[in-house]
């Protein structure tokens, strides 16, 4: 079986990657421009480049397909890259995906799109699940939840199942990112660090386990196909929370300011999903407690 990985160079990609060839897949990826690991496996094919990743897709001719690439870090400073990258290009992707199919005459497994739980927004009412009527708050939950509407125009033509991962992290994810960044200032030990609103709850999952729920879920394959899927822990912690966490880990305390240029007015304030869709589709499945994540990274 072969598997393509968008974004494969990315910090979930190369948990998904290594997940997927344990599980005997030969893994495949693209990437934007030169690779940087320099593997043969991985193609240069932008997604705004419609012929590069129709001439990658004809020479891979994947089976399964995990769509990782994407613009994903909501406080990224250009809005219009939201819309051309994770709208456009995903089209671009579904595009070339159904050309390669019908030119090569063979069918698809899976494709595996994803999407974000911000498309829920400022929801509170308990643990969101896949029926919660989105209320995206941002730029990059607007352009997630518009592919989620423009994939199911291939509904018919291709097996979609969309993914809307809520927060998770691990060893590697950019410092750009909330936990990365606090478990940055403990390891070097710094007396202070400057945060936003440190009220704000998420819903947080290892991305090992999120990388396992990715790979079960293909496998599945057409019973999963169709369908809206989160990817989450049912757990929610808040920020300060999270804080005191770490701190019991590293052993010591830190002073938290809070910085109001750090408090988005788009801000949402409690996400926390519940994953019984996920269970039902693939079985029993569960990500380790933060805690043990944070010292993963903390040991890193």
């Amino acid at each position: 079986m072969r598997a393509l990985i968008t974004g494969i160079e990315g910090f979930t990609g190369r948990y998904v990657a290594a997940e997927l060839e344990r599980a005997g897949y030969e893994v495949y990826g693209t990437c934007a421009g030169t690779s940087v690991a320099a593997l043969p496996h991985i193609l240069p094919a932008d997604l705004l480049d419609a012929p590069a990743l129709e001439a990658a897709l004809a020479s891979i001719r994947p089976d399964v397909v995990v769509h990782l690439a994407a613009i994903a870090f909501v406080g990224h400073g250009d809005a219009n890259a939201f819309y051309q990258t994770n709208l456009m290009g995903t089209r671009n992707l579904l595009v070339a995906l159904v050309k390669t199919t019908s030119q090569y005459n063979y069918r698809l497994k899976s494709v595996l799109l994803v999407s974000s739980a911000n498309v829920y927004g400022n929801a509170k009412a308990g643990l969101l699940d896949e029926n919660t009527p989105p209320n995206p708050a941002n730029d990059y939950a607007v352009s997630k939840l518009a592919m989620e509407y423009m994939a199911s125009l291939w509904r018919t033509q291709l097996p979609i199942v969309i993914v809307r991962p809520f927060n998770y992290t691990g060893v590697g994810q950019s410092p750009d990112f909330l936990l990365p960044k606090i478990v940055a200032h403990f390891q070097r030990r710094a007396p202070k660090i400057e945060l936003g609103n440190l009220e704000v709850s998420r819903d947080f999952s290892d991305v090992r386990a999120v990388a396992k729920a990715y790979r079960r879920l293909l496998e599945v394959g057409g019973v999963a196909s169709g369908q809206i899927v989160n990817i989450c822990s049912g757990r929610t912690l808040s920020l300060s929370q999270i804080i005191g966490m770490v701190e019991r880990i590293a052993g010591y305390r830190i002073e938290v300011e809070v910085n109001p240029a750090f408090v988005r007015a788009d801000e949402v304030h409690t996400l926390g999903g519940n994953p019984q869709r996920l269970r039902t589709l693939i079985g029993d499945w569960q990500s380790a407690p933060l805690e043990k994540t944070l010292e993963w990274m903390l040991g890193a």
